[in-house]
């Protein structure tokens, strides 16, 4: 655990990427292979099973620090992380722990099935071996939340370095659905493994936003230009007569999404499709709303499978016939998609047809009616690029719509995380129904630090009421909200849920009272909800 406490040390005191990498890189060079798989896996969300829950752990941590359970809640929300609070609130170890990561997690792993009283002695003793840090790590494993910012993109490169193979061969090889209690570090980088996985999807090549003119791209003719869809981003993969759907997020999404499971056994074998995973009918898609009932069911039943129908929306070919087409351009995949998707129709296979436009002004245009389709603005790739794997600049640009606006009143503040944890830094805001406030979104992100720090004081100076971490303040910041859709939902007290909602600006400039109203967020709805 030493060296995986070193690691996340230092991975948490440099924003560089240079750095990061690097001490990335110098674990993978000292660790041993059990403990690389699993720091691999605890990176990429493969965390074990959660055996004991937050009551418990509460619990044990004021029996063993002596403290009420008063102070433990006040020191909660003070710091703002359950494993955090525990591991500063433990008292010091008596004992030093020469115990690796791996090692702790077959420890965590073997308390299923065990009674509360012998999960309380092992959680104890291991209390008492760690400190602060390893303390923290171990807390985090052990409540299932452990996220550490470090991007795939990062350890795909730390270990290119380390075992000097192709970063895109890595990123491959950590795709798709792998056990780190069965799988040896050997085994899971090995490119001949990664061949005989027939479930295993390729690494997604995503895009960078637009951040210049388009006319800079050169002509027009050059480009691919198709709707941006707003749905779940997945991969269709026929092999060897099974089927398999991932998302974007690396879940096996087959008992979600039964109808591409259907389409899947109409294609040929050594086929992979990546596209968009849309509700759809009639030849159009639908609200995204629609898609969210789906998202999150074990089981879909009958009812939702009418009210909510699901096509893939395929704008790409990464295998066809076994052959791997990544390294062919664009241009001459989507003939072969076409021709695909000509051969083998079915009810839920759309393709995404190119946008036609003589001229960048003409696509400009063209983009505002964006929401009239259900999707977020455009999505530009060069036609001779190849697929690449994760965000590269040049070859693709997402080329979004600006975002929907709304002025809302601050009328409750709570406490972020990790190093936001002892700030106020979410806001739930409101807007006017009368003489009423009703609240209507949530943010906490698109402030600068020095302006979290002054709404924070201002949160302090003028709170209200106190419910937990909780806290009704003074309605009198108004800040404007972004956001990229809106849609009916009976779960809000406003009648109304936003999309990606997030701070564009504190409007130091407008009272409260020229905060906007919910008649104007019905207006908005029904101009682009759904």
């Amino acid at each position: 655990m030493h060296h995986f406490a070193q690691l996340i040390s230092a991975l948490d005191q440099s924003n560089k990427t240079k750095d990061k990498i690097n001490a990335l890189t110098d674990f993978f060079e000292k660790a041993s292979d059990e403990d690389k798989v699993w720091a691999i896996a605890l990176f990429t969300h493969r965390r074990p099973k959660r055996q004991v829950n937050t009551k418990q752990l509460r619990e044990w941590c004021q029996e063993k620090s002596g403290i009420p359970e008063w102070l433990f809640d006040e020191s909660y929300h003070t710091v703002g992380d359950l494993a955090e609070t525990i591991a500063l609130l433990l008292p010091h170890p008596d004992k030093k722990s020469e115990i690796s990561l791996s090692e702790w997690i077959k420890k965590l792993i073997a308390l299923n099935g065990k009674e509360e009283n012998e999960k309380k002695e092992e959680i104890l003793e291991a209390w008492a071996k760690l400190d602060k840090i390893e303390c923290f790590i171990f807390n985090k494993i052990l409540t299932g939340g452990f996220r550490i910012g470090v991007s795939q993109n990062l350890m795909t490169q730390a270990l290119s370095i380390h075992l000097d193979i192709d970063k895109s061969t890595v990123a491959h090889c950590l795709m798709g659905e792998w056990n780190p209690e069965t799988i040896s570090f050997e085994e899971l980088l090995s490119s001949e493994n990664s061949r005989k996985d027939i479930s295993k999807p390729y690494p997604f090549f995503l895009a960078h936003p637009l951040e210049k003119e388009p006319q800079e791209l050169g002509s027009p003719e050059d480009w691919q230009v198709e709707w941006k869809w707003d749905g779940i981003r997945g991969q269709l993969i026929k092999r060897e007569d099974e089927v398999f759907v991932w998302s974007r997020g690396e879940e096996l999404v087959n008992d979600k999404f039964p109808e591409l499971i259907s389409l899947g056994e109409s294609l040929p074998n050594g086929t992979v499709l990546d596209g968009e995973i849309l509700a759809f009918r009639d030849g159009q898609p639908l609200p995204f709303n629609l898609l969210q009932t789906r998202i999150g069911r074990k089981t879909v039943g009958k009812k939702l499978l009418n009210d909510a129908p699901i096509s893939l929306l395929v704008y790409d070919l990464l295998e066809f016939d076994g052959e791997d087409l990544r390294k062919v351009s664009l241009q001459d995949r989507r003939k072969i998609l076409e021709k695909l998707v000509q051969d083998n129709p079915h009810p839920n296979l759309e393709i995404s047809s190119p946008i036609e436009g003589e001229n960048w002004k003409d696509l400009i245009e063209l983009r505002e009616e964006s929401r009239k389709h259900y999707a977020e603005g455009f999505m530009l790739k060069e036609k001779t690029s190849t697929y690449q794997v994760g965000r590269k600049k040049g070859g693709w640009w997402k080329w979004k719509i600006d975002p929907l606006t709304i002025d809302g009143v601050m009328i409750y503040a709570q406490k972020g995380h990790g190093r936001r944890a002892d700030l106020y830094s979410d806001y739930t805001l409101a807007v006017w129904d009368g003489d009423a406030l009703v609240p209507f979104a949530k943010a906490y992100s698109g402030l600068t630090d020095a302006e979290m720090k002054e709404v924070d004081a201002f949160v302090k100076k003028n709170t209200r009421e106190r419910f937990g971490p909780v806290r009704t303040v003074t309605a009198e910041l108004v800040f404007e909200i972004a956001f990229e859709g809106i849609q009916k939902s009976p779960r809000h007290k406003s009648g109304i849920a936003l999309r990606f909602p997030r701070i564009s600006r504190w409007r130091k400039d407008k009272p409260k009272e020229e905060a906007n109203t919910l008649n104007n967020l019905k207006d908005l709805l029904n101009l682009y909800g759904g």
